[in-house]
C-alpha cells in the first residue's frame, strides 16, 4: 500500500491519488486529507469522488464519511457502464470528471458518469474550458472523451448537470514542446437566464472581442449563451488555437463585478501567456502530467507551480518518473 500525505495538496491530491491507484491497481492510504485547510477532512465533493472511484474500480474503501481525514482505497479492477452522482453542493463536477478521465486508457468498455453540482465555480476548470479547450486538446492524442453539458451550476447553489462519456483509448505521445503560430481566438460567454435583461453574457463577449481586435488577434468565433440555472452566475472562456496546441483562459462573474471586468480578467490572462513561449496554459500544465506519464512525450509549461510540483511528487510515488529541464519555461518529459 502506498502512503500519501494529503496535508498540503487539498482535495486535488486525494482525487489524483485515487486516479493513480485505479490506473496501477495499487492500494493507497491518504492521510491528513486537506490537513492544512481550516476545515480539514472530506467535504461532499471529495466524498463524491471517492464513491465514484470505488464504484468504477470495485474498490474496498475505509474512511469515506464526511470529515474523515484518512482514506484507504483498494481497487480491484475497472468496469465500464453508467454511473451517477449528486455532489449535493456547488462542488465542482469537472474536478469529479478529472478523477475518471485518465482511466479511459485502461477501460475495456465505455463508461459514462452523470454528475450534479457546480459546473462553473472557483478553483476548478469551468465547463467551457473543459469542453472547448481541455478535451479537444486531449482528443488530438487519442483520448476518446466528451462531455454533454445539460445545465450550468454556479456558486453558491450549484444544481448543474453534465455527463462525461469515455471510451477505451490508446494515447499517442504527448508532444507539446512548441506552440507554433497563432491561428485565432474563440470567445465563449455564458450567463444564467436571470441575467439576460442585463445583457451579461453579451457584454462579456463584446468586451473580450473589442480588446482582442484592438491588439490584432483574429477572433474566429463569438458564442453567447443564456441558460436556466438555480442561481445567477456567468463565465467567460477564451480558446486560443496555435499550430501545435490549444490553450484556454477563463473568468467567473461575481455579484457586484461588472461584466467588462470578467472579460478583462480572461483577456489579461491570455495576454500574459502570449508573451511567453510555453505550449500550454498554467491551468493545463498539471492536468496533463498523468497523460504524459502514461503515454510519454514532452510538455513545455509556463512555470513549475505548486500544483505541478505536487503532481510530480505523487506520480513518483506510483512509479512514474518524469524529468524537468531548468528553464524559464520548463520542459517536463517522459521517455515511456
Amino acid at each position: 500500500m502506498i502512503d500519501v500525505d494529503g496535508e498540503a495538496g487539498g482535495g486535488q491530491l486525494l482525487r489524483t491519488a485515487l486516479t493513480y491507484a485505479m490506473l496501477t491497481e495499487t492500494s493507497v492510504r491518504v492521510e491528513n486529507v486537506r490537513g492544512n485547510r481550516p476545515d480539514p477532512g472530506l467535504k461532499p465533493q471529495h466524498r463524491a469522488a471517492v464513491r465514484v472511484a470505488a464504484a468504477v474500480s470495485d474498490a474496498d474503501v475505509d474512511g469515506e464519511e464526511l470529515g474523515s481525514e484518512t482514506v484507504e482505497f483498494d481497487p480491484r479492477g475497472l468496469s465500464g457502464g453508467h454511473y451517477e452522482v449528486d455532489v449535493g453542493t456547488a462542488g465542482s463536477t469537472t474536478l469529479l470528471f478529472d478523477t475518471l478521465l485518465p482511466v479511459a486508457t485502461a477501460l475495456d468498455a465505455p463508461l459514462s458518469l452523470t454528475a450534479r453540482g457546480g459546473t462553473d465555480v472557483k478553483w476548478a476548470p469551468t465547463m467551457p474550458y473543459y469542453r472547448r479547450v481541455k478535451l479537444p486538446l486531449l482528443r488530438r492524442f487519442g483520448l476518446q472523451a466528451a462531455v454533454d453539458a445539460e445545465r450550468p451550476g454556479f456558486y453558491p447553489v450549484g444544481g448543474g448537470k453534465a455527463t462525461l462519456r469515455l471510451a477505451p483509448s490508446t494515447l499517442d505521445p504527448i508532444r507539446l514542446a512548441e506552440r507554433g503560430d497563432e491561428q485565432g481566438i474563440r470567445v465563449y460567454s455564458t450567463a444564467a437566464d436571470s441575467l439576460a435583461n442585463a445583457d451579461v453574457a453579451d457584454r462579456q463577449a463584446t468586451r473580450a472581442v473589442e480588446r482582442l481586435d484592438a491588439m490584432g488577434h483574429e477572433v474566429l468565433e463569438r458564442s453567447v449563451t443564456y441558460a436556466a440555472a438555480d442561481c445567477p452566475g456567468s463565465v467567460l472562456c477564451l480558446r486560443a488555437d496555435y499550430d501545435s496546441t490549444t490553450t484556454g483562459f477563463d473568468a467567473l462573474g461575481e455579484k457586484g463585478m461588472p461584466s467588462e471586468d470578467v472579460a478583462d480578467e480572461a483577456v489579461d490572462a491570455f495576454v500574459a501567456f502570449a508573451g511567453g513561449d510555453a505550449a500550454v496554459d498554467t491551468h493545463m500544465a498539471d492536468q496533463l502530467l498523468v497523460f504524459l506519464a502514461l503515454a510519454g512525450g514532452e510538455l513545455r509549461v509556463p512555470s513549475l507551480t505548486d500544483h505541478v510540483e505536487t503532481s510530480l511528487e505523487l506520480l513518483a510515488q506510483f512509479g512514474f518518473e518524469l524529468t524537468v529541464s531548468d528553464d524559464d519555461s520548463p520542459t517536463i518529459a517522459s521517455g515511456i
